[in-house]
């Protein structure tokens, strides 16, 4: 592992006109596992496939896909892919990125199928970053109910990174033309997350803090909270319960109705829905304090340590596993273990606000 590097320098070139995260590239080391995981049990729709790779969409979507399944010797994340508006933001991109010193590479024919010119990056925290407009349009299937099964994912709603240096990851993603929406941190100032989005929603990015880079989960949408626990139900059937992480639950940041599950390779994907609206530009940022026991789940339910230290590997453009850095500030899970006085439900409640309650509100037992 190495140091944090210097804040990320503010290019002079124009940032590209990013609409939104529209797909990820993972490499898989059993593609017939993968493919029982992400279409058998999740229903992802497949575009296409063959021996090597697997482009699936979810029920909504019209572009070519929103997550490739490529199979290789070890599991990873090879692009973290985001559309924008015109051709001219690839150019845009790839001049945004050159200034910054970072490595790049264009291809006017794609990176992978059903995708055209486009251009990817190593950007400045370690993320292998794809920006790309011209694609092909396939059959949106939003009105194929007969293919809908109960737990229909209807669209990728975001991605979430986790690095060692919040604040610089923010600066550099407003930069890029991201705005907060919502973050944790503490008294002394230190930020232990931060959600980021260009789409009308809570993210389309998260950077969540730790050693890095490393990605920490993909997430899909679902219209309904039913749709997420018929997944559960669906799961319990197949005694597949030991790849449910966490949850089902209700986020306090977000607000949104979460579960998050395991693939075969241990990429980590969320099941998400209802979130809320942020399109206004005085949408105001909601910050939350890490010591909070609602900021992760509103029901104050505790979150397993794997979620906090497990995550995926990423690729640099040679297909080679990037190296980490190491975060030198607080952890989000040492600061928040226990009912030992760092963590409340209700701020200030030093006694206990109702008969037999611990004070602020703890629970009993451990506690993250």
């Amino acid at each position: 592992m190495t140091e944090t590097a210097a804040p990320i320098p503010t290019p002079t070139a124009p940032a590209p006109d990013i609409l939104r995260c529209a797909s990820m590239e993972l490499v898989v080391t059993d593609l017939e596992a993968s493919r029982k995981f992400f279409v058998e049990l999740l229903g992802l729709y497949v575009t296409e496939e063959d021996d090597e790779a697997i482009y699936l969409r979810s029920f909504e979507e019209f572009i070519h896909h929103n997550l490739v399944l490529r199979k290789g010797p070890e599991p990873a994340v090879a692009a973290f892919s985001y559309r924008v508006r015109t051709p001219q933001d690839v150019d845009r991109a790839q001049a945004f990125y050159e200034e910054l010193g970072c490595r790049t590479e264009r291809r006017t024919d794609g990176f992978v199928n059903g995708v055209g010119d486009s251009v990817r990056v190593i950007d400045p925290l370690g993320f292998p970053y794809e920006f790309f407009y011209e694609v092909d349009h396939v059959e949106r299937l939003a009105w194929n109910y007969e293919l809908y099964g109960a737990g229909a994912l209807v669209r990728l709603d975001h991605f979430n990174q986790v690095t060692p240096d919040v604040p610089r990851a923010c600066r550099y993603m407003e930069d890029l033309g991201f705005r907060i929406t919502e973050d944790i941190s503490d008294s002394d100032g230190v930020e232990y997350a931060a959600w980021m989005r260009r789409k009308p929603t809570v993210h389309d990015t998260a950077m969540t803090g730790g050693d890095g880079p490393r990605m920490h989960h993909v997430a899909f949408a679902t219209h309904e909270k039913h749709n997420i626990i018929y997944i559960c139900d669906k799961m319990g059937a197949l005694r597949m319960s030991d790849r449910i992480e966490r949850g089902p639950g209700r986020h306090g940041v977000s607000n949104a109705f979460y579960l998050y599950i395991l693939d075969p390779d241990g990429h980590r994907v969320e099941i998400y829905t209802q979130d809320y609206y942020t399109g206004d530009p005085d949408n105001p940022v909601v910050r939350w304090d890490v010591h909070d026991n609602q900021r992760r789940d509103w029901w104050g339910n505790p979150v397993v340590p794997s979620w906090y230290t497990e995550a995926s590997r990423v690729l640099d453009l040679d297909g080679n596993i990037q190296p980490l850095v190491h975060r030198e500030e607080p952890s989000e899970m040492a600061v928040t273990i226990g009912a030992d006085g760092f963590s409340y439900t209700r701020e200030g409640d030093e006694k206990g606000t109702y008969s037999g309650e611990a004070s602020k509100g703890f629970k009993l037992g451990n506690q993250l």
